[in-house]
């Protein structure tokens, strides 16, 4: 054992400073891994955000007016686009919330709806194997109705409770509203379905 001269640090042995130098090694070593890791998935996440936003946002279901397709909590993808035809659902802006209904008709079409709830669109009665129960419901609007330039008429599936371009309050939709179609339910897994008419 080494004499210790009083107010002198004690000399590491040549062990402790090879073991030292080991820890800071690997230290130095995992913070350059580390570093790349997170720069790499933070990055990733960035994109997966943008992604989602601009090109393919994702929504929760609320409420039940496009029942049967869609159910309260199921959650979908929708695609950004300008093209939308005759069955398409649509997620659209209305009042600051985000609405789903289905297109009925587009932009100079004529439609007419019967009392039993039948759907006409120049003069050609749809079909529409997503309704279980054809209804008139909350309409207000005269009919035959022609639909305005750059808008878009849409109905929900569920006929009696939905509110929708048959009435005034909601109208048609114009395109500058709408946020994409749906085009995939991702949840829950046991209904992941591709979205069709």
């Amino acid at each position: 054992m080494e004499p210790r001269i009083p107010g002198m640090a004690r000399v590491p042995t040549e062990a402790e400073v090879a073991a030292e130098a080991v820890r800071r090694l690997y230290g130095l070593r995992y913070g350059l891994t580390l570093r790349p890791t997170i720069s790499g998935l933070i990055v990733v996440a960035a994109l997966a955000v943008l992604l989602a936003t601009l090109f393919l946002p994702m929504l929760q279901v609320s409420g039940s007016s496009m029942e049967p397709t869609l159910s309260d909590g199921d959650i979908i993808l929708l695609v950004k686009t300008d093209s939308f035809e005759t069955g398409d659902l649509l997620g659209f802006y209305y009042q600051n919330k985000l609405l789903l209904k289905r297109v009925i008709a587009g932009p100079g079409d004529i439609v007419d709806i019967d009392e039993e709830g039948n759907v006409y669109v120049n003069d050609e009665l749809l079909d529409e194997p997503y309704v279980t129960e054809k209804s008139l419901g909350e309409s207000d609007l005269s009919y035959p109705y022609q639909v305005p330039e750059n808008r878009y008429f849409v109905l929900g599936d569920n006929r009696t409770t939905s509110i929708d371009s048959r009435s005034s309050a909601v109208g048609c939709i114009e395109t500058e509203q709408i946020v994409g179609k749906v085009i995939l339910r991702i949840w829950p897994l046991k209904r992941i379905s591709i979205i069709t008419i």
